[in-house]
């Protein structure tokens, strides 16, 4: 990076899931002159806009976001890409003289990109070929199953149909004889690259949930049914990672006559609900977090002008 550390000022809005993040970001982003850069796994991905809540035309209309609508839905993309395209992208502001605003809820997307990837163990392709051909035959439940045995932190940190992320546990723990977790722990993500404050928006966990079930059920209302169906037409499958996330999966095992309509939307206010409690474990875990409530944007303004050093 061509800046020092000392200049290149981030701010960061981060939360769970339906928290507001989108239009609090905007309307902060805006008094500032800054512009957004998205920190959502699923909103870099084009053609999937309802289920991953991604910010509307007009709403990028009103502050420009970057980090959306990278790849398509088969395309590989993880952390390190993330962070190679999320760190060039803040420079390029930086040169301009812009202020970016990091948003999004993936925690591990943001502590990377703040602090350092983590560098994965060379894995044993055996054992991956293995592992994967064991998902195939006997379901990613089976594997889930396995890991809960072998390595129960991470298991209760993955969704049983995550079976990317399943396979990439059992096969690090199978090569290394260490959990996924460990290694994460032992690199200490220490290699701090900007000057960030770091905002984090909640409100009581009751309203939070009201909140989330009430936007599963505006995302239903907006076509994610007809959104999931078209994908299908495009031909992305269902054992793809990004069709196995929230939302995406649930509408699936639905058109696929697997669950009821009533079980589908059931079970994705649940998870979705349970993601966003993962999210403030996460998050909570961050001492350097400033809590904010979502409705309170005035406040986080005043915040950011004394990190900035600037009158808004």
């Amino acid at each position: 990076m061509s800046l020092s550390a000392e200049n290149q000022k981030v701010i960061l809005i981060c939360g769970p899931t339906g928290i507001g993040k989108t239009a609090a970001a905007i309307e902060i982003a805006k008094v500032f002159k800054g512009q957004i850069i998205g920190a959502d796994s699923m909103q870099v991905y084009r053609h999937m806009d309802i289920g991953t809540a991604k910010p509307t035309p007009a709403e990028q209309a009103l502050s420009p976001h970057h980090m959306i609508d990278i790849v398509d839905p088969d395309e590989p993309f993880d952390v390190v890409r993330y962070v190679k395209l999320a760190r060039a992208k803040i420079a390029q502001l930086h040169s301009q003289g812009i202020t970016p605003f990091v948003v999004g809820g993936t925690g591990l997307y943001i502590k990377a990109l703040f602090y350092g990837i983590f560098s994965s163990p060379r894995i044993d392709p055996d054992i991956s070929r293995r592992l994967r051909i064991e998902a195939a035959e006997q379901g990613s439940g089976f594997l889930h199953r396995r890991l809960q045995r072998s390595d129960p932190d991470t298991a209760r940190r993955l969704h049983p149909n995550d079976t990317y992320r399943i396979i990439r546990a059992l096969e690090t723990l199978e090569t290394t004889g260490k959990s996924i977790t460990h290694h994460h722990q032992a690199h200490g993500f220490s290699d701090a690259v900007f000057r960030v404050m770091k905002i984090g928006l909640t409100i009581n966990r009751k309203a939070l949930y009201e909140r989330i079930d009430c936007r599963v059920e505006a995302m239903i209302a907006k076509g994610l049914v007809a959104e999931v169906e078209a994908l299908e037409r495009m031909g992305y499958t269902a054992d793809l990672k990004s069709m196995q996330s929230i939302g995406y999966r649930h509408i699936l095992e639905f058109l696929a006559n697997k669950i009821s309509w009533e079980e589908c939307v059931r079970t994705l206010k649940r998870d979705t609900r349970r993601y966003a409690k993962r999210q403030l474990t996460w998050f909570g875990a961050d001492d350097e977090i400033i809590w904010q409530d979502p409705g309170q944007v005035r406040d986080i303004i005043l915040l950011v002008e004394k990190f900035l050093g600037t009158t808004a």
